[in-house]
């Protein structure tokens, strides 16, 4: 045979031989490719499966990533567990807190209202206090006041005295009469204008010699401001010895 015949001949050969090893490459890419799309417990598959068992893989496919997703959902509860205890404990707190402040705010309420209640009841009680000792006192001055005395020493002392009993300031006439009579000589305009109290400035004035000052403190309500009015003289004087020396009774000088 010639030589070239021999040649294309061979060739033909390696052609064919190169088809099938092609194919058969092809073949084996593809058995891989179906390998490697099924999950590793699922068993080998082979072609020409039937339908039941298709099924089955896919069902078993089902199984494991429903069994993953679990696990993956435990974990982030898990993880997430610790967070909802510390909100729920953070809850509690400021309920407790709200509740306490509550508690303090009705009681310190309370504890006002209680005080204002007491400071209007105390109020009151002074107000008829007060209401009540004057309607005392009202009858006693109305008395006096009803009484008619003589327009002299003996009716201003008489005057004074009546008075005095009933705002409680000792004295006798006695007493009264006798510094009267050693202080002005029972002249109601008298006024010293040469002892120290007039070199200051204020000096004694009316029956029983009282300066301004001491007047205006030991007035007695009920009756004048005027210091040479001579009932209101007596009784201002008379309630300041009171004060100073017991009675007036007890003066037996300047005092």
């Amino acid at each position: 045979m010639p030589k070239n015949i021999l040649n294309r001949a061979h060739s033909l050969v390696l052609t064919k031989q190169r088809q099938i090893a092609v194919a058969g490459v092809a073949a084996l890419g593809t058995a891989a490719i179906a390998l490697s799309a099924v999950p590793g417990n699922s068993g080998t598959v082979t072609t020409g499966a039937s339908a039941a068992d298709t099924a089955q893989v896919a069902a078993d496919a089902q199984v494991a990533a429903d069994a993953q997703l679990k696990n993956v959902k435990g974990t982030v509860t898990d993880q997430l567990a610790p967070q909802t205890v510390k909100l729920d404990a953070f809850a509690a707190q400021k309920k407790a807190a709200d509740a306490a402040a509550a508690k303090q705010r009705a009681e310190a309420a309370a504890k006002k209202a209680a005080a204002d209640a007491a400071a209007r009841k105390a109020a009151q009680d002074r107000a008829a206090k007060e209401a009540a000792s004057r309607s005392a006192e009202r009858p006693q001055m109305e008395l006096v006041s009803a009484k008619t005395y003589a327009n002299n020493l003996d009716g201003w002392i008489r005057h004074s005295l009546d008075i005095m009993r009933a705002k409680g300031i000792p004295g006798s006439y006695n007493g009264i009469y006798r510094n009267v009579m050693r202080e002005s000589s029972g002249n109601p305009n008298a006024i010293n204008n040469w002892d120290i109290n007039a070199q200051n400035g204020i000096p004694s004035k009316g029956l029983l010699q009282v300066i301004d000052p001491t007047f205006r403190a030991y007035h007695v309500a009920g009756t004048s401001w005027n210091i040479y009015d001579p009932v209101a003289n007596i009784t201002a004087a008379c309630n300041y010895a009171a004060h100073r020396y017991g009675s007036m009774d007890n003066v037996n000088s300047a005092y």
